[in-house]
């Protein structure tokens, strides 16, 4: 398991849990209500971070979701939240290549939409954008030139975003493109927040999850 990725990790254990929860359903009438199932993948999460089922790569994600099913029951959504990771990271595992050309293929239809889009600035200390209050994405010159080379990202790009971050992470997915949740303390640019493009879509951390296909 050494060297399972988080993509890999994340997939593996919501596809785990969903499949546990349609076992115990199966089973038992009872696990059929939003408060059952909740609870069930609650317990399921505790046992498998005790037993360390799952790679360590998810162990902050179980804390934080046992903790949410504790103290939101119903309302802490635990298969949607599934629902959601098997959905998204099904579709992005094999969407690893090309990543810089669907930055700019991204950037393309943002400036079609009348976003404001700067790329060919350095963004070394803390700014000041004056945008008239318009959607901004703003990429530091040295990062867009440097670290995007012909159709591939090679290493890390931060994106500096002033917009609705659901709007924002849903255009990038539309793109074949996961977003690191996005850090406001973080931002070099006032009134935007930081989020980061990984190389072959392999973020550390669990990315923005978007609402379900109806």
């Amino acid at each position: 398991m050494s060297d399972i990725t988080y993509n890999q990790a994340v997939l593996e254990f919501a596809t785990a849990g969903l499949a546990a929860l349609t076992e115990a359903s199966a089973k038992s009438s009872s696990v059929r209500t939003p408060a059952a199932e909740s609870h069930f993948l609650c317990s399921w999460m505790v046992t498998a971070l005790k037993q360390r089922t799952f790679s360590k790569l998810v162990a902050d994600d179980l804390t934080l979701w046992i903790r949410q099913g504790r103290s939101m029951g119903a309302g802490a959504e635990l298969k949607t939240l599934l629902e959601k990771i098997k959905a998204q990271y099904s579709y992005i595992s094999d969407k690893q290549a090309g990543l810089g050309a669907s930055i700019n293929n991204m950037i393309a239809e943002l400036e079609s939409q009348k976003w404001l889009v700067i790329t060919d600035q350095e963004v070394t200390k803390k700014l000041k954008l004056d945008s008239d209050g318009c959607n901004s994405l703003i990429i530091s010159d040295d990062q867009f030139t440097q670290r995007i080379v012909g159709d591939e990202l090679i290493k890390p790009i931060t994106v500096f975003v002033r917009a609705d971050e659901m709007l924002f992470a849903k255009i990038a997915y539309q793109h074949d493109l996961l977003l690191s949740p996005g850090n406001k303390k973080a931002s070099l640019i006032k009134h935007h927040k930081a989020y980061q493009i990984w190389p072959k879509n392999l973020q550390p951390a669990l990315t923005i999850l978007l609402p379900l296909e109806a």
